[in-house]
């Protein structure tokens, strides 16, 4: 169990960290590669389509899965601060308290990479929805174009 208590928030933290990471790497690959793109380079919009949301899932697998894998520390947390109570047998609110306010700091570091990284991902979705936009005003019949 001591194990557990000491290794579970590295843990959840080198996870959520990897995951941070992964978000900031991710969305500057995609901020340069939207400034470079140009729609002509593309024989068809689905490729363009394609090209423009490369790696967009993996930002809303962070964003949806981050505060899960906050929420799992903080379950273990708390299970862990209940299971020293029992053996101890001492009930002590500060105790307790302490336990708990230090199992929350899972959950709380979970949402400080989902949030961003939601915000982030529903930016990119604007940036594609414009630059797609763009194709379809580049690629549209001669008598189309107002």
């Amino acid at each position: 169990m001591e194990l557990l208590k000491e290794s579970v928030d590295y843990a959840i933290f080198f996870i959520l960290g990897l995951m941070g990471f992964i978000t900031v790497w991710l969305t500057i690959e995609r901020w340069m590669f939207m400034r470079k793109c140009r729609p002509e380079q593309y024989a068809t919009k689905t490729d363009y389509d394609t090209a423009l949301t490369n790696n967009l899932t993996t930002l809303y697998i962070i964003y949806s899965n981050a505060p899960y894998v906050g929420l799992l520390g903080t379950v273990i947390g708390i299970m862990i601060t209940f299971y020293d109570m029992g053996q101890s047998g001492n009930i002590n609110a500060s105790d307790i308290m302490t336990g708990l306010s230090l199992a929350l700091k899972a959950t709380a570091l979970g949402l400080t990479v989902a949030i961003p990284t939601l915000i982030i991902y529903n930016g990119l979705q604007r940036k594609i929805n414009v630059l797609s936009s763009r194709w379809d005003e580049q690629n549209a019949p001669e008598g189309a174009q107002a």
